[in-house]
């Protein structure tokens, strides 16, 4: 598609959207003026679904009118909760329902995941990560390395983009796992990192790894409910998320876990248990000895809280209906829109430092930009949010959800007085 700089056209292509009507089913915070805010901010919190606050009071009432026997009775009882997740769940990152559940939150169950498939020897001991991941994971890593007796600075390996560049070459990535080989026990990578927007190839990255005999996970943070995923075809052993930034689940929501099906009945995998993880059909006889659920759900721990799940249920149902093929559409559409504005703004004041290439990206884009704290403090006064990440980037991420290609030619016309000032 040819872009043109204009608001004419964006409103067009806001004409042209099939996905606009979900905009509606999203409270838009309001701005300086009037009118909904600018919100390009969804990679850090993801807006809330109208829906949530009926299936959250629908919960409250449960309890208020049932009681403890609100766990077996009333529109959704509480026992199998969780399980109303699953399917849509399992369709988001493209996995079988068996392999997915939603619980605790993401470093926790990075924590759980390590357990099992973190499993270091003195030949095999070496973690492989990019070099600017969420810090959480950097520090669940080092608390891993530090706990099987190793040194973190000689066992993480974090790869660095090459001098002068701002984001990893796959083929240097790929070059890195067939180098560290029979060294290497995990590569654990954001699947989208948070910092640059730069998207990895999942399936190339596990057959790498796996073909030097190392497990592999993936953090799914800022890729579930952005990318199209095909976790069980792709085949990482496991991968954990969060569900309060693309799936728009609130604050502190509850994080999802896939561990894949050749797994599942593995008995040999180390893990600490729960009772939740226990067998469905002896759990409340209370049994000494512990039997897992086959499956994502025997690494549960404990019963989830239903308030975070009802809420995320909301979102998951709009998912669910949108799709995620339409959404990747649009999400492309809007990401490149974004691209094609800003890249008419002063290059000496700001630039662009996720993948042009689609594929290698989702819903974000990461720009380097002159007093890029200030900046970020000035759009918010405007009406504009954005996120500021030290010292010089600003992440803006039109969500197709919920942003509109007006949203995105606005925020252009914004950035561009401030950044020419």
């Amino acid at each position: 598609m040819t872009f043109e700089d204009s608001e004419a056209f964006a409103r067009g292509l806001d004409a042209a959207d099939l996905l606009a009507r979900f905009r509606d089913a999203f409270h838009l915070p309001p701005g300086p003026v009037g009118r909904p805010c600018l919100y390009l901010a969804g990679n850090s919190l993801g807006l809330q679904p109208r829906r949530a606050r009926l299936y959250v009071e629908e919960a409250l009432d449960a309890w208020a009118r049932l009681g403890v026997e609100g766990h077996h009775h009333g529109a959704a009882p509480w026992l199998p909760y969780h399980e109303l997740l699953t399917a849509s769940t399992a369709r988001l990152v493209g996995a079988l329902p068996e392999e997915v559940v939603v619980m605790n939150t993401l470093t926790v169950n990075l924590h759980l995941m390590m357990v099992s498939f973190y499993r270091p020897t003195h030949e095999r001991f070496r973690i492989l990560m990019e070099s600017d991941p969420f810090p959480s994971d950097r520090y669940a890593v080092a608390s891993q390395v530090r706990f099987h007796g190793y040194a973190p600075g000689e066992t993480v390996v974090e790869l660095r983009p090459r001098p002068g560049e701002d984001t990893l070459r796959p083929e240097d990535l790929l070059a890195a796992i067939a180098r560290e080989g029979r060294q290497l026990a995990l590569v654990l990578l954001g699947n989208v990192n948070y910092l640059t927007g730069q998207a990895f190839d999942i399936r190339a990255v596990t057959e790498a790894a796996h073909a030097v005999g190392a497990r592999v996970g993936f953090d799914l943070a800022h890729g579930a409910g952005n990318l199209r995923l095909r976790l069980h075809d792709d085949g990482p052993d496991f991968a954990v998320w969060c569900s309060y930034k693309f799936l728009n689940g609130g604050p502190g929501s509850l994080g999802g876990v896939f561990v894949h099906a050749r797994h599942a009945a593995d008995r040999s995998l180390h893990r600490f248990a729960g009772w939740w993880g226990h067998d469905k059909a002896t759990r409340f006889e209370m049994p000494a000895a512990f039997r897992p659920l086959p499956g994502a759900e025997g690494w549960q721990l404990s019963n989830p809280p239903i308030l975070q799940l009802a809420a995320l249920r909301a979102s998951m149902e709009l998912f669910a209906e949108a799709g995620m093929a339409a959404l990747v559409e649009k999400r492309d559409l809007l990401t490149g829109y974004l691209e094609f504005l800003l890249s008419r703004l002063p290059a000496d004041r700001l630039r662009v430092i996720t993948p042009r290439d689609p594929k290698q990206r989702g819903a974000q884009l990461s720009l380097r930009v002159q007093d890029a704290r200030g900046l970020v403090q000035r759009l918010s006064q405007a009406g504009v949010m954005v996120d500021f990440r030290a010292p010089d980037i600003v992440r803006a991420a039109p969500v197709p959800l919920y942003n509109s290609f007006m949203d995105v030619w606005r925020f252009a016309s914004v950035l561009r007085a401030h950044v020419s000032a």
